[in-house]
């Protein structure tokens, strides 16, 4: 099995720890998964990125007591590199990380990686297609002779190839340029004429915060499945031993969400109260348009948060390897436990 990606990962086990206060980096150690406090579970969840908005559900959760409730302690940790939540996780080293569905689904498949999914924080797409108002693009139809930049991923690349086809181009009629993480500035500088990868929900209002008009749309629009954005993974082993711990977690992620959904104002000022100041300092402007962004797709008709399904799973498994970037077809209960409905 190739467990490179992963395994090297792990070598980077020094993290930038935000307590359970939120305000700033932790100080000495902190403390292992597992590790308990006397009648406490103690829990390590790895954020994906800097707290923002969509992360706010969890500050609420700590900040009203709803993991004190569950018998259980939280320790944030911000990560030091793209695949800590899933490498960390997937070794013990932590028990809860916030990771994306599309790539949970290609290092599972193709390195074995022993993760699962627990819950679904984003419903929908936030990575978009973005193109500035002066250059004339609103579909990608109008791609043609343009240079479009994506941010060095195989899914990216896949998405913008399957949305050219949709509307009779292929790759031969666009120039691709990988400028990593440097999407909005590739853009303003008229490096390239549009970008895959910006997230609606932060990159667009922070143009916008800018002075840009900004025109974009989804892939799933033009034959890009619908995919979650967002999810929270575990560790095989750790579930296994944990499971009503993390069962616990779920049940105080989803009141914190409850309150973020009631009352936005005070869920802004929890999450600014635990914003990294020095890291990636926020935008009221900006995590505002965020939360109107965010609030439809973390829960949807028919589907409460922290849910989900199994068919999404599927046709997403499906994709990936009929575009040729997972090497065989796993099953969606190879990815998923429904913790919630047990």
């Amino acid at each position: 099995m190739k467990k490179g990606r992963w395994i090297a990962a792990l070598t980077a086990m020094v993290f930038l720890a935000a307590g359970c206060s939120g305000q700033g980096n932790a100080e000495g150690t902190t403390p292992m998964a597992g590790e308990e406090s006397a009648g406490e579970t103690e829990l390590d969840v790895v954020l994906d990125w800097y707290p923002n908005a969509v992360h706010a559900f969890l500050y609420i959760a700590q900040e009203k007591g709803y993991f004190e409730e569950e018998g259980l302690k939280v320790n944030v940790l911000y990560p030091v590199n793209g695949n800590d939540a899933v490498a960390l996780t997937a070794a013990g080293k932590a028990d809860i990380g916030f990771y994306y569905q599309e790539d949970t689904i290609i290092t599972k498949t193709n390195e074995d990686v022993p993760v699962k999914s627990i819950g679904t924080v984003v419903q929908g797409p936030i990575s978009i297609f973005a193109a500035l108002e002066e250059t004339g693009i609103q579909t990608p139809a109008d791609f043609k002779g343009k240079t479009i930049g994506y941010s060095s991923t195989e899914f990216g690349k896949k998405a913008i190839e399957t949305a050219v086809k949709n509307v009779g181009l292929s790759l031969d009629d666009i120039e691709l340029i990988d400028v990593g993480f440097d999407l909005t500035s590739s853009m303003t500088t008229g490096n390239v004429d549009a970008t895959y990868g910006c997230f609606v929900n932060h990159e667009v209002p922070a143009l916008e915060e800018k002075g840009f008009t900004v025109h974009y749309f989804s892939p799933t629009e033009y034959g890009v499945p619908n995919y979650y954005s967002l999810i929270l993974v575990a560790g095989e082993k750790n579930l296994e031993e944990k499971e009503d711990a993390y069962t616990g977690f779920l049940r105080a992620c989803q009141k914190g969400f409850q309150d973020m959904k009631e009352s936005p104002e005070e869920a802004l000022k929890i999450l600014m109260d635990n914003q990294s100041v020095d890291n990636f300092p926020l935008s009221e402007y900006v995590e505002t348009r965020s939360f109107e962004v965010l609030l439809p797709l973390m829960e949807q008709e028919g589907s409460p948060f922290l849910t989900q399904d199994k068919q999404v799973w599927q046709n997403n498994i499906d994709w990936l390897k009929q575009a040729g970037i997972t090497e065989k077809a796993l099953t969606p209960d190879d990815f998923v436990v429904n913790l919630l409905a047990e």
